[in-house]
């Protein structure tokens, strides 16, 4: 990107591509919609303006990127490229809901909690890609020629570009805080949130909304009529029908049911109910669904005159909405309510549906299965190493840290169980919990050579791991389509499916042979040849007689 340009080098025009004032305008316009414009005016133009700041942007940004991957990249390919890859993914995002999901799932993972619709209206705004042409046709002509040019435009425009593609406003998910009734009449309180760190907690945390006909319509409580609401204490959770004292509702903590009495409290009947079970895989199929048994519960309620007769009661499910009985003694699930514009009247969101869509529904679920099942098959090949290199009198400490190791990755595979953030889920099982068990398995395979273990237990070992995973993923991919419903069964059933692989560990633990361990590690020496003793040292010779003491002959 710094040096001088080439016939066949595309970054300098790109380059010029992405600093155009309509791009840049639309860089503008796009930040200030998706953070400020639609929280203040949400609707159908805040909507479709996305669509069209983001269409001029986005090709432009792809061209920059294509030529910083390929540098030699010409121009005109990188600038049709960019422009076909994003109509072409835009039409097919738009087009199908399947594509929709999977497409919400990767920005999810890219850029935090988002929420990616189909909607063929939108295809409508496919002319903006002419606006991007036509800066494209322009910018051509003035290619960023000088280094110093080139490489301040890279560090100032790109990062916000890709940010603002990226990190588009946050998606906050609708929910129900709690009722009560303001001089006769119903209101509601609605929050928002996406994860653990911002679910509301109380009433106060959400706007109140308030009906003027028996809850068919709604409006946004006045000044005055919030601080009455904001006095009042919590919502209800036991509330009798004002014409029938002894017919009384009350909601049941830590479940999503209401229960009925017509005999003034004596007896208490089952009114409506999601079962605990059906309330799991419904809270599994929503984005973060955090602790079930806190934010998917009937939380408090209130009872009122219905406009033609009978009465009505009105009840706070959290995450899953408002739930509505009819004067005709039927229960509905109303779902969320929204308001459609800055001042206008409200209106209603769908509640989730009881019946998913299967596996496509639970992706982040799906994840979370699949690693489960390989932890598992670590797991047995781990204990398999363990007992090998026991077997070839290896230190115990081995198994010790592969212990340990396991333990800790289990403990974060139950941490992020809960799905508290969708995100931080997906990013720990792909970046810890996945490469830590593989590692942690490795090292005692790899161990467990060293110390003896012949060829065939290392791949009777690798079949263990493969069994086990097979064999414990089993029940999880029944739980994922509904049997058994609740995840702990399914995760004890996975848990028993690694007897097979544990019983196979202990049985080819024979397969370790000591002595050719020794042999490898610790070749043995030839014997030394014995120190041979040091000859004798020679007798010093004696002096020769002196002739004066000789004898005379």
């Amino acid at each position: 990107m710094t040096g001088p340009e080439t016939p066949r080098d595309g970054a300098p025009t790109a380059l010029s591509w992405l600093c155009h004032p309509a791009t840049l305008l639309a860089l503008v316009v796009l930040v200030v919609n998706d953070h400020v414009l639609k929280l203040t005016l949400p609707g159908l133009v805040t909507g479709k303006l996305s669509d069209v700041v983001g269409l001029v942007l986005a090709p432009p940004l792809v061209a920059v990127l294509l030529t910083l991957l390929v540098p030699r990249l010409p121009a005109r390919a990188a600038a049709l490229a960019g422009l076909v890859a994003v109509g072409a993914g835009f039409a097919v995002v738009k087009s199908s809901g399947y594509a929709a999901e999977l497409a919400s799932s990767a920005w999810t993972v890219l850029a935090g909690p988002s929420l990616v619709r189909a909607d063929r209206t939108d295809l409508l705004t496919l002319p903006a890609l002419g606006l991007a042409w036509w800066s494209w046709t322009r910018s051509r002509r003035r290619p960023v020629r000088q280094r110093t040019a080139r490489l301040v435009r890279l560090l100032v425009v790109l990062p916000p570009a890709v940010l603002a593609v990226t990190a588009t406003s946050a998606v906050y998910f609708p929910y129900a805080l709690g009722t009560a009734m303001v001089d006769g009449r119903p209101a509601i309180s609605v929050g928002s949130g996406y994860n653990t760190s911002d679910w509301p907690s109380s009433v106060s945390d959400g706007q109140w909304a308030v009906s003027d006909s028996a809850a068919a319509t709604w409006r946004p409580a006045t000044e005055t009529e919030q601080l009455r609401l904001s006095e009042q204490d919590a919502g209800q959770r036991q509330a009798c029908v004002p014409a029938e004292p002894h017919r009384c509702y009350r909601t049941v903590a830590g479940h999503l049911r209401v229960e009925q009495t017509d005999d003034a409290g004596a007896n208490w009947r089952v009114a409506w109910e999601v079962s605990d079970a059906r309330r799991e895989e419904l809270a599994r199929r929503s984005p973060n669904p955090g602790n079930i048994d806190q934010h998917y519960v009937s939380r408090d309620l209130i009872v009122y005159p219905a406009a033609g007769g009978g009465h009505e009661v009105l009840v706070a499910n959290g995450r899953d909405g408002f739930l509505r009985r009819l004067p005709d003694g039927g229960w509905q699930r109303d779902g969320f309510l929204f308001r459609e514009g800055h001042r206008g009247n409200f209106g209603w969101y769908d509640p989730p549906l009881l019946e998913g869509g299967g596996v496509r529904d639970r992706q982040t679920d799906l994840l979370l299965a699949v690693v489960l099942a390989l932890t598992l098959g670590f797991a047995v090949t781990v204990v398999a190493g363990h007992l090998a290199i026991r077997r070839g009198g290896g230190r115990h400490w081995w198994g010790l840290a592969g212990c340990a190791s396991m333990l800790f990755v289990g403990a974060l595979l139950t941490g992020v169980w809960n799905r508290d953030s969708d995100t931080g889920t997906v990013m720990v099982a792909l970046m810890i919990i996945l490469p830590m068990g593989a590692l942690t398995a490795a090292g005692l395979v790899v161990r467990a050579w060293f110390e003896g273990a012949l060829t065939r237990w290392i791949g009777w070992a690798l079949t263990g791991l493969l069994v086990t995973a097979i064999l414990s993923g089993l029940p999880l991919a029944g739980w994922l389509g509904g049997t058994p419903p609740q995840s702990r069964t399914a995760a004890a059933l996975a848990l028993l499916a690694t007897v097979p692989g544990l019983l196979l560990a202990k049985r080819i633990a024979g397969l370790v042979d000591p002595t050719r361990e020794h042999g490898r590690r610790n070749p043995p020496r030839p014997p030394y040849p014995p120190y041979a003793p040091y000859p004798p040292r020679p007798s010093a010779a004696s002096d020769p007689p002196n002739p004066s003491q000789l004898p005379p002959r």
